[in-house]
């Protein structure tokens, strides 16, 4: 049985909200293993001299937990 951890973000990208996704994820990534999804759960955004001068994304990525049932528990007992 599979338990995911959902852990929640905020990215920022001066491009766009997708790049702003993107980049919590490729952060999230450096440091945490078995990343499996990615919900985008609000989108906001600067505005600077009536222009958007900043995209940002509330994202929750689910990752594995690492347990007792899990394929990496059984390799590291091995």
């Amino acid at each position: 049985m599979a338990v995911l951890k959902i852990l929640e973000l905020v990215g920022t990208s001066k491009q766009s909200w997708s790049d702003a996704a993107r980049e919590a994820v490729n952060e999230a990534a450096k440091t945490v293993r078995g990343i499996e999804t990615v919900e985008v759960a609000q989108s906001k955004a600067v505005v600077q001299n009536n222009k958007l001068t900043e995209y940002q994304v509330l994202v929750r990525i689910g990752f594995r937990i690492e347990g007792a049932g899990s394929p990496t528990a059984s390799k590291k007992k091995a």
